[in-house]
């Protein structure tokens, strides 16, 4: 059956705000026999931008099509898949906001005690591998139906893969999950192109000349032509990928690999990358482009009933966390090797307008129960708000894969002009008394704008900022692609100073990453004489957990840098790593003997003892119960003394965690 409204009208959305159906009884209320696309989803449905399901379900809605939301179904067989009836155009199929080994496990293997993106935070509402569980279970409900799958789980998988949890290389998700299409990146171009050219009537292998697109290709499939640029001069080529028998032998063809799809992410420049598998390709098309200021309004302005489904009765923790926040941006030029940000959402920074973030914090203030404090303004990155490349033709072609490292470009607009104008503004709006900023803060571009630092810590700081140096090592930091530790020593004294004038008790949350690549027991041990020298005593630690297609990743797996191909060392056995993490709080009492472990096998027994300069005493402190185990959401800072609040992540339907 045809939608209602011609697809690809703009404004066909009702406006109404109700929920996206979930059902066939809801389908039905509608006067629906059938949706048109059916997203399955790894998440519980919360029908706000945060969340991929939603952003995506109401762009399509909008542009004409009926959409069905089949969120987190049993996956134990296809039942659900039958209930809710076959989508007339295609299955979108997601792991969720995150990607679900991750979800899943620890950095240690663990199996995780809760899913923040799931009713009660009950860990057991999707599959491991779900994307590819998910469209297994589309093809046996309904054969012959398009499957294309998306979000950061097969994103991150669409070449082959080195997968920590496994330990091994993997093969394209394609390959396992024999998708038709897997969309990669944020996807609104993509999806609504997939969605109105098959409504025309076009077969799904007739898409594989769209940006932003993988496939598989067999044996005897020929590669279709290709024009991806506006420039027609310029020759198109292909980048053969070492193939995946090759790299799951040969460590070194696996870094040259990464280091081709890294060098292929711009969308101005990318080439189509190709990987064999077998006698099979895949196949890999640039990026798509990225959104503009009036189209990343629009998504966020859709009529989004900006809460969860009503069937739930249970709270969300991700919901309860996003709530009251608003998200100003996406995309991150850092290029941190350890984070998949840039990898989804590109390095080009996509803002959203000043008065489109106005007008959804108005939205904020007037939902019912609304306190008057919003709890974050910002993205993955706070403080990149509207700053771009200084010159476009160069940005189009750049191949740099970050723009602050080693140092910051010159061509890189980094004035925090519009940011302030968009906190001082923000802030006086009827019914908000308080907005904070808890999204993570570049603080070498901070430390540079003095009034954006005395903004940000006269106004808009909850008693504490969490920052993120990661590491004190230089050798650590180069190979993280982050800024030497003369950085956070810069924006630290800014923020303190900044905080003073102000008449403000405030603290900061550092961030720090035990068992990074290129992180041994010197150098963890440098970090903790910096911490002791400092008087940081950090609760939330971060253990690097090697997530697909990171280069970080490719450093832990391979032992090579990928863009050098010297050798770099990793923590790999759980031991080590613990030694690590151990040497990030080496005050606990429970963590002496482990980090007097760490010490001696260093040949740092100098650090053992009674002295000012020790990291640990020479005898066992007696442990008592005195308050929240080493690793608890707390943190503290010279001056401390109080518990800090829990702190809220990035608002970002791919945070940094």
């Amino acid at each position: 059956m045809k939608p209602a409204k011609t697809p690809g009208s703009p404004g066909a959305s009702s406006g109404s705000g109700d929920f996206l159906p979930t059902s066939r009884a809801e389908m039905e209320a509608r006067g629906w026999d059938q949706a048109d696309i059916v997203f399955v989803s790894g998440d519980a449905y919360v029908d706000h931008p945060s969340f991929a399901a939603a952003l995506l379900g109401r762009w399509l809605e909008a542009h004409g099509f009926r959409v069905a939301i089949l969120a987190q179904p049993d996956w134990q067989s296809a039942d659900a898949w039958r209930a809710l009836g076959p989508p007339r155009l295609f299955y979108a199929v997601s792991a969720g906001n995150m990607d679900s080994m991750i979800n899943h496990y620890t950095a240690n293997r663990k199996r995780r005690g809760a899913d923040a993106y799931s009713p009660g935070g009950r860990i057991d509402r999707r599959p491991d591998r779900a994307s590819v569980v998910y469209t297994q279970r589309c093809r046996e409900a309904f054969k012959g139906v398009p499957v294309v799958t998306g979000g950061v789980e097969a994103s991150l998988r669409r070449v082959a893969h080195y997968d920590y949890w496994s330990d091994k290389v993997r093969p394209s998700h394609l390959v396992n999950s024999k998708a038709d299409l897997l969309a990669f990146g944020m996807g609104e171009h993509t999806i609504l192109e997939i969605a109105r050219r098959l409504d025309a009537g076009e077969d799904a292998s007739a898409l594989r000349d769209l940006r932003g697109v993988a496939y598989l290709l067999g044996a005897k499939g020929e590669l279709p032509d290709h024009s991806f640029r506006d420039a027609p001069e310029e020759d198109e080529k292909d980048v053969v990928l070492p193939g995946y028998e090759e790299v799951l032998a040969d460590k070194r063809a696996f870094a040259v690999a990464t280091r081709q799809v890294h060098r292929e992410t711009n969308p101005g420049n990318a080439q189509r990358l190709i990987q064999a598998h077998g006698d099979r390709r895949v196949v890999i098309n640039p990026p798509a482009l990225p959104v503009e200021t009036a189209e990343l309004d629009r998504l966020h302005e859709l009529p989004y009933a900006r809460a969860p489904h009503p069937s739930y009765e249970e709270k969300i923790p991700a919901w309860q966390t996003i709530a009251d926040s608003v998200q100003i941006m996406r995309g991150c030029f850092g290029g941190c090797t350890f984070c998949s940000i840039t990898l989804h959402q590109g390095r080009r920074i996509q803002s959203r307008s000043e008065g489109s973030v106005l007008r959804e914090l108005e939205a904020v203030a007037a939902r019912p129960g609304f306190k008057g404090h919003v709890s974050d303004i910002g993205g993955p990155t706070a403080n990149m708000y509207r700053m771009r490349c200084t010159r476009p033709e160069i940005e189009a072609r750049c191949r740099r894969l970050s723009c602050v490292h080693p140092k910051v470009c010159k061509l890189m607009g980094t004035d925090h002009t519009p940011l302030r104008d968009l906190m001082r503004k923000s802030r006086g709006l009827a019914g908000i008394k308080k907005v904070n900023v808890a999204s993570g803060i570049r603080m070498d571009l901070a430390a540079d704008d003095p009034a954006y630092l005395e903004e940000l810590a006269t106004h808009h700081v909850g008693g504490h900022l969490k920052v993120a140096p990661e590491h004190a090592s230089e050798k650590v930091l180069e190979k993280m692609k982050k800024p030497g530790g003369d950085s956070f020593d810069r924006f630290a004294a800014g923020f303190r100073a900044a905080s003073e004038r102000a008449g403000k008790e405030q603290y900061l949350v550092p961030y720090f990453i035990a068992s990074h690549p290129g992180s041994g027991l010197e150098e963890m041990i440098e970090l903790a004489l910096y911490l002791k020298k400092n008087g940081y005593r950090p609760r939330q630690v971060q253990d690097f957990i090697p997530a697909p297609m990171d280069l970080a990743t490719c450093m832990y797996y391979t032992g090579l840098d990928p863009e050098t191909l010297e050798p770099v060392e990793s923590a790999r056995t759980a031991s080590e790593r613990g030694l690590q993490r151990a040497l990030l709080q080496y005050w606990e009492p429970a963590n002496h003997a482990t980090v007097k472990r760490a010490l001696e096998r260093a040949g740092r027994r100098d650090l053992i003892g009674d002295g000012p300069g020790c990291l640990i005493p020479a005898r066992a402190p007696v442990i008592r119960d005195s308050g929240p185990a080493a690793g608890s959401s707390r943190g503290n800072e010279p001056g401390y003394r109080g518990p800090a609040r829990r702190r809220r992540r990035g608002t970002g339907p791919a945070s940094r965690d």
